[in-house]
C-alpha cells in the first residue's frame, strides 16, 4: 500500500457542527487500537458501547462505525443501526451480530462488505493504522424511514437532517 498517501479527513468535521454527549465502552478506549477480538480476522465481535448526557427530546438514535482511511474515495462502513428507541442507551458486547440482538423496531443497515451486522476491522495488510469512528447520533424522530436495502450513506444523510448532538469513540487497528 502506498503509506504516502494523506489520511483521509475525519468526515464528521466537514458536517455542520452538533453537540456532543459521553459515549464510551467497557472494550475500547478512544484514541487507542482496536483489541484484536473486534476485527473481521478474528472473532469479529461488536465492541460494548454506552452513552449518556444526550438531549431530552432525543426520540431515537442510529449507530455507526466508519473507517475513513480505507483505500476507497468513499472510506468503508463497518455498521449501521437505525431507528434504536431513545430508551437504549447501551449496546452489550456482540449486539452487532444480527438484528435479532437489538430490542424493538432497530435494525441493521448492510456493511459496505454487504453484511446485515458489524463488520470488524479489515485494512490492507502493511498498511498504516486506519481510524475505525463509533459515532451515537441523537435525532429528533423515532424513525428515519429507512429499509434494510438502503445504504449506510444514505442514513448518514437522512440523520444530518434529524441530528441534535452527536458522540465519537475512534480507535485505531493495523494488520
Amino acid at each position: 500500500m502506498d503509506l504516502t498517501r494523506p489520511l483521509a479527513p475525519n468526515p464528521y468535521d466537514l458536517l455542520p457542527p452538533a453537540p456532543s454527549f459521553e459515549l464510551r465502552s467497557d472494550d475500547l478506549v478512544d484514541g487507542a487500537p482496536m483489541p484484536v477480538p473486534h476485527s473481521a480476522g478474528d472473532a469479529n465481535i461488536s465492541p460494548h458501547l454506552t452513552w449518556s448526557g444526550f438531549p431530552k427530546n432525543t426520540r431515537s438514535f442510529l449507530v455507526n462505525c466508519f473507517d475513513p482511511d480505507a483505500p476507497t474515495p468513499a472510506g468503508y462502513w463497518h455498521w449501521t443501526i437505525v431507528d434504536l428507541d431513545a430508551s437504549v442507551t447501551e449496546l452489550e458486547q456482540g449486539a452487532g451480530e444480527s438484528d435479532l440482538t437489538l430490542s424493538g423496531a432497530a435494525f441493521h443497515l448492510r456493511t459496505d462488505g454487504g453484511a446485515h451486522a458489524y463488520e470488524g476491522a479489515a485494512p490492507p495488510a502493511g498498511d498504516r493504522p486506519h481510524r475505525y469512528i463509533f459515532t451515537v447520533h441523537a435525532l429528533d424522530v423515532e424513525t428515519l424511514n429507512l429499509d434494510e436495502d438502503d445504504s449506510p450513506t444514505r442514513a448518514a444523510f437522512v440523520a444530518l437532517f434529524h441530528t441534535l448532538a452527536r458522540a465519537h469513540l475512534t480507535v485505531t487497528f493495523q494488520r
